[in-house]
């Protein structure tokens, strides 16, 4: 018995997290399928996009610049052991664009929109709201989560667009103010080296992220707990989970674009 303890609490774990798996890709199935079915609820679509994208714009745009500002400055501290100062500008261009500028907006939306979604959907199955959606014969999945889904996966790229700019520009006010650059070298180094698969693929890892945070804070607000604990347990699951799976598929999807 205590020789099979290990591999029984391995087993436990596993099964558990297989079935957890399961669970959510079955949400995600259901999530598009109900995408496409109508009635669309556009005053709901257009409420979400406001909080998740607007809302989201000063965060991301404060973070992108001071992470631009820091990069760099260290590119140019490890640039100055080789005597290559001058990739200043090209690498935190392709830098921001391909992984600082989504990875960071993902995860600053996951921690603002994820812990969001949740509470106030694990809010409303608390005080049986989701109850009286039914009653109504209305779906909650294509109330609550379609709407919120979508502009999730709508608003990130452009936040991370926008985000990409902000850097850039932070690492060229560093760059001109703090490094002694040419301001027109600046630029035109970044406008050289920077190509136009760079930007989109970030983009395209920014509606990834979007539907990762708004499925993780939908699937733990309908999976809530009764009580105040509850809902502060989805919260904290939503935030997690959206900040590791969006790790993870930023590594998958790099390999996948810039593996030759």
């Amino acid at each position: 018995m205590i020789l099979t303890a290990p591999l029984e609490f391995i087993g436990r774990n596993t099964l558990s997290f297989l079935a957890a798996i399961g669970r959510v890709t079955l949400f995600a199935i259901e999530t598009l399928r109900q995408l496409f079915l109508p009635p669309f609820y556009l005053r709901e679509f257009a409420l979400s996009l406001l909080q998740i994208g607007w809302l989201s714009l000063p965060v991301v745009g404060l973070t992108a610049f001071f992470t631009g500002g820091a990069l760099a400055l260290q590119i140019y501290s490890g640039g100055a052991r080789f005597n290559a100062e001058a990739v200043v500008p090209s690498i935190v261009a392709i830098g921001m664009t391909r992984e600082l500028g989504p990875v960071l907006g993902g995860l600053m939306v996951a921690a603002r929109v994820a812990s969001s979604i949740a509470a106030e959907i694990g809010t409303m199955k608390v005080t049986e709201q989701i109850d009286a959606l039914v009653t109504l014969s209305t779906n909650p999945m294509r109330y609550l989560t379609v709407p919120r889904v979508l502009a999730a996966t709508l608003s990130v790229p452009v936040l991370v667009a926008v985000g990409d700019a902000i850097g850039i520009m932070g690492g060229y006010f560093v760059g001109i103010n703090r490094l002694d650059f040419n301001a027109a070298a600046y630029l035109k180094n970044t406008v050289d080296f920077l190509e136009f698969w760079d930007i989109a693929s970030g983009m395209v890892k920014g509606a990834v992220f979007g539907f990762i945070v708004a499925l993780m804070g939908c699937y733990y607000g309908m999976r809530s707990g009764r009580g105040a604990q509850g809902v502060g347990r989805a919260t904290k699951s939503a935030v997690v989970a959206s900040s590791v799976l969006i790790l993870a598929s930023n590594y998958v999807l790099t390999e996948v674009f810039f593996t030759a």
